[in-house]
């Protein structure tokens, strides 16, 4: 008999093990800002795809630029100030 590996990829695929961990969950929520950031300013370049930008959609890339670059800023600021895992120095 032939094992079917499909069937079981389909089984342990929702396995406890595969889910993120507190920590990882963690990490993602401190990482949300800029995330969000980020589509922000991939919904303003996707606006001026079809058409040239006016005046208005380079204000709104200029402020989702700064957005972008400001919350970066504020993540490398909080995330250098945290110790590393390991006790690395």
């Amino acid at each position: 008999m032939n094992p079917i590996v499909t069937v079981q990829d389909a089984v342990t695929a929702f396995a406890d093990f595969m889910e993120p961990t507190d920590r990882e969950l963690d990490a993602i929520e401190l990482e949300m800002p800029a995330i969000l950031a980020d589509v922000d300013l991939l919904d303003a370049q996707i606006i001026t795809l079809d058409r040239t930008p006016n005046d208005l959609d380079a204000r709104r890339i200029r402020r989702a630029r700064r957005r972008v670059l400001s919350e970066r800023l504020a993540l490398a600021n909080h995330t250098a100030g945290a110790s590393l895992p390991g006790g690395a120095a």
